[in-house]
């Protein structure tokens, strides 16, 4: 394109945004001078009577507007004068009548919490499709626990399919909180509380809570709901249950016990449990309807790390429905370790790090619905062993070394700006440390500092912009795994400078103290922490003489650490992320049914792990 191609292209956007511009001008000064008209009563050709309100109007407007009016003073063309120009309209108040002409002229409404269900029926009554979108964006922004399976109904009720479905999504997200809070789903039937429970997107975190949810709605009103339990019953993937609830609470429950109907399904789910039981290998053949797992709202992504005495770019998926690994075809061009990871939306962003030869200020971002990799804006300096937090949208990238230096820098990407900048440096110098956000605040803990492992902590406070010191950790922990959890920053494992833990600490703001928790199965540094089903998971890393892919997670309420299923890939030095309501989950969900032998008998042990200075 020469030169002169590119500024008649320039002078002909140029015109075109100015030409949207006075568009946009035009049509809002036409609108305003046509609504003051009303207002004052001028140049009207029509009234519209609602009881003793009169509203002088324009029917060129109000058919522009809506199809019902259109229709109704198209109609009228050609009769007689003194009655052609005034209508009366019943079923309506003149309060909803004035928001509707108001949103005629102005396009604008005021739609309230006091307004909505008569705005609503008004709207769609009289065909004025934007103001039944505004009515349906105002109830979807008001969707909560107690009323989201009235609001699916009132949608239902006049065909506001995209709003019957947020609010249906809203039920299934947020089941837990839905059928524990809401007097709503007592009053469900059986088809509707029966969709709800067999849905494939309940999001539960184990299947207990299904068959909770059922008693509690057939205890509303036992007498006429118990007939049901049998057909209830079917909407639980009894198969993943564990043997002991359900002989304990579901077979010996009395509405089980007492129906005929429940016998056949307790003999088949007993053998199938029975079987499962006798040979802890056999892999669930999850094509059984009482065993296939439900679609997880959350998946989490662990990326790169250091494998094999190389860095990778592989990326693993958790399945957490159906506690599998799942390796994804969608690794990015290059492989990165000791780098960072965070989850805006649906956009995932990859900071820092090292390749075995460059040490990164580089950022990438993956995104898993398109599945495309692009290039974000660097960092101001190269961070290997970063520290990385999301706080109110901006990430911050804390310390690291750029292969001379260990940092005490600290820098914030905002994305409205696209822009990295530094802000006001930690205390400390802090490399292999680990950050997490809670309460407002940005916090780092641990790491290496040239000469020693740290057990000191920190937080930022943006609206001061200070750093303040906090109570040392129990232990230094280097590699150390950091996370806000349940209220409290948990610290977990690390390297002491001796040798690698597997104990774990957490810190209450409140107290200001440092507790020890139980101490995990395997010792570890340099791993991913995330959580996922309000449960803290401990990623790979390295055990002080190899990399694992051993993988645990930690419940606060039972105060107990559990073994998950292994990684495919023996990795230390990576990272993971959680990503929340993906479109397209089942690109990143368990689909194969292969048997895989659960003792690794098959499975070379993994080389000595070559590690790099923090």
């Amino acid at each position: 394109m020469s030169a002169v191609d590119a500024r008649q292209d320039d002078s002909v956007s140029e015109e075109s945004a100015m030409s949207t511009s006075l568009k946009s001008e035009f049509s809002s000064q036409a609108c305003n001078i046509l609504a003051e008209l009303r207002e004052k009563g001028e140049l009207c050709d029509a009234i519209i009577r609602v009881g003793d309100v009169a509203f002088p109007i324009h029917r060129n407007i109000l058919s522009a507007c809506s199809s019902f009016f259109r229709a109704l003073f198209t109609s009228q063309v050609g009769e007689a004068p003194t009655s052609q120009y005034e209508i009366t309209l019943t079923q309506v108040s003149s309060d909803v009548m004035s928001v509707v002409i108001d949103y005629a002229y102005t396009r604008h409404a005021k739609v309230n919490a006091n307004n909505v269900e008569q705005l609503l029926p008004a709207a769609d009554q009289f065909h004025v499709l934007g103001l039944v979108k505004a009515c349906c964006d105002f109830l979807a922004s008001q969707l909560c626990a107690e009323n989201c399976i009235g609001i699916r109904k009132f949608a239902q009720s006049y065909f506001c399919t995209g709003l019957e479905q947020q609010a249906l999504n809203y039920i299934l997200v947020n089941f837990y909180s839905v059928y524990t809070t809401s007097n709503e789903f007592l009053q469900l039937d059986i088809e509707e509380v029966t969709d709800i429970l067999q849905s494939d997107n309940l999001n539960v975190r184990t299947e207990e809570l299904v068959f909770d949810a059922l008693c509690r709605w057939i205890d509303y009103s036992p007498e006429r709901r118990r007939r049901h339990i049998a057909r209830l019953l079917r909407t639980i993937r009894l198969g993943l249950l564990t043997t002991s609830f359900f002989v304990e609470k579901v077979k010996s429950h009395d509405y089980v016990k007492d129906s005929e109907q429940c016998r056949p399904i307790i003999i088949e789910t007993l053998r199938f449990l029975y079987e499962l039981d006798m040979d802890d290998r056999r892999e669930v053949d999850m094509s059984n309807p009482i065993a296939r797992p439900r679609i997880p709202y959350e998946v989490m992504f662990v990326m790169g790390g250091w494998s094999g005495g190389a860095p990778t770019n592989m990326v693993e998926t958790y399945d957490t429905r159906a506690d599998r690994w799942i390796v994804c075809p969608v690794a990015d061009a290059g492989p990165r370790a000791y780098h960072g990871m965070i989850t805006i939306g649906h956009i995932i962003y990859v900071i820092g790090g090292f390749d075995g030869v460059e040490y990164f200020n580089s950022c990438r971002t993956f995104e898993p619905v398109s599945k495309i990799w692009s290039e974000a804006p660097p960092m101001n300096c190269k961070r290997c062993y970063v520290s990385v937090a999301l706080l109110d949208g901006q990430i911050y990238a804390m310390g690291g070394f750029d292969g001379h230096v260990r940092q005490n820098s600290v820098e914030r990407f905002n994305r409205e700006t696209n822009q990295w900048s530094l802000i006001r440096p930690m205390h400390h110098q802090r490399s292999d440390a680990s950050a997490t956000t809670l309460g407002g605040k940005v916090y780092i803990c641990g790491g290496f500092n040239g000469q020693e492992c740290m057990n000191s902590a920190e937080y930022y406070t943006p609206e001061t912009g200070q750093w303040t010191l906090i109570t040392n950790m129990n232990s230094r922990r280097s590699g150390v795994g950091v996370i806000a959890y349940n209220e409290c920053i948990y610290a977990l494992g690390g390297f002491n400078g001796v040798t690698r833990m597997n104990t774990g600490e957490r810190y209450c703001p409140r107290t200001r103290q440092w507790v020890n928790i139980p101490e995990m199965y395997s010792p570890r540094s340099n791993f991913a922490t995330e959580i996922i089903d309000d449960m803290l998971f401990a990623i790979g890393g390295f055990n002080g003489v190899t990399t694992i892919f051993n993988v645990e997670c930690y419940d606060s309420n039972a105060d107990e650490w559990y073994d998950a299923t292994d990684m495919n890939l023996y990795r230390s030095a990576l990272s993971a992320c959680v990503v929340k309501g993906l479109p397209n989950v089942r690109d990143y969900i368990y689909q194969n049914r292969v048997f895989r032998d659960t003792d690794n008998s098959t499975t070379v042990d993994p080389p000595i792990e070559p590690t790099i200075s923090s």
